[in-house]
């Protein structure tokens, strides 16, 4: 089942594309964060969406939001997908084990060993206070993302 709004956020702890060990707990108290699961590094939905977010992260940044991209790609994958977009924001592997963190939040497909597009704007609380998911071949409008910080 999908975390809904109102839930409390499942913690996890996932490597970034450098290595780094990234806790959703460590933002508790200090920052909102918006989780984007997509499907696959370096397709190009995915890769759409992600360079509208790097285009458009002042949006996010302008309001303390961090942004976290997490598929199940491993983590050199995604350092090499960051460097080649020019991604300014943590992408996490969820390859091992393999998509816990997105069954966590509702979002990964069994069958087809992927998350779908799930975003989820997490506020200082821990707390979810908007989620959108879509089909992996459906991308997330930007303007949903914009609404959504404008209400926390």
């Amino acid at each position: 089942m999908t975390v809904q709004n109102g839930d409390q956020a499942p913690d996890f702890e996932l490597t970034d594309q450098h290595g780094q060990k990234v806790r959703l707990s460590d933002f508790r108290g200090r920052q909102d964060v918006v989780l984007v699961f997509y499907p696959y590094a370096f397709s190009g939905i995915c890769t759409s969406e992600l360079c509208e977010l790097r285009d458009n992260l002042d949006a996010f940044t302008g309001h303390g939001v961090q942004v976290i991209g997490i598929s199940c790609d491993p983590m050199y994958t995604l350092r090499a997908y960051a460097e080649a977009q020019g991604y300014a924001f943590p992408l996490l592997s969820d390859f091992w084990p393999h998509g816990d963190v997105g069954r966590a939040y509702g979002v990964f497909e069994e069958k087809a060993g992927r998350s779908v597009r799930g975003s989820f704007l997490v506020d200082k609380d821990g707390v979810v206070r908007w989620n959108v998911v879509n089909k992996p071949t459906e991308a997330r409008p930007l303007a949903a993302y914009k609404e959504a910080i404008a209400a926390l």
